[in-house]
């Protein structure tokens, strides 16, 4: 098992479970994508460029899948958490009914049209 998939499993059961519904999409809707353990988090890569991470919040109790080229993302801009970032932005879900798996996979496309 890779550092990445050690992460998303050790985490406590509210944030493993939404883990691993958005390992799922994300996965299944880009095959294409690696997963690794970067900056301490799991990291998707495409062409070898950085394009989205997941993260648990455990203070705020969320987790955040952020996108490395988000303010290029045009679909669903009303999902989508800026924070003061210019060039990140992310959907975050605090249980997994919070997920939509059709904006996600919308916007999961929409970014990886980017690279």
């Amino acid at each position: 098992m890779n550092p990445a998939e050690e992460y998303i499993l050790n985490q406590p059961e509210l944030y493993r479970s939404i883990f691993l519904h958005l390992q799922t999409i994300i996965e299944h809707t880009i095959p294409s994508l690696e997963l690794k353990y970067k900056y301490r988090i799991p990291f998707y890569y495409i062409n070898k460029k950085p394009f989205c991470y997941l993260n648990a919040s455990h203070k705020k109790q969320f987790v955040d899948l952020g996108f490395w080229k988000g303010n290029q993302i045009l679909v669903h801009q009303e999902h989508l958490v800026t924070e003061n970032r210019k060039m990140m932005v992310s959907l975050r879900h605090k249980c997994l009914d919070d997920i939509d798996d059709t904006v996600l996979r919308e916007v999961l496309l929409k970014a990886s049209s980017l690279y």
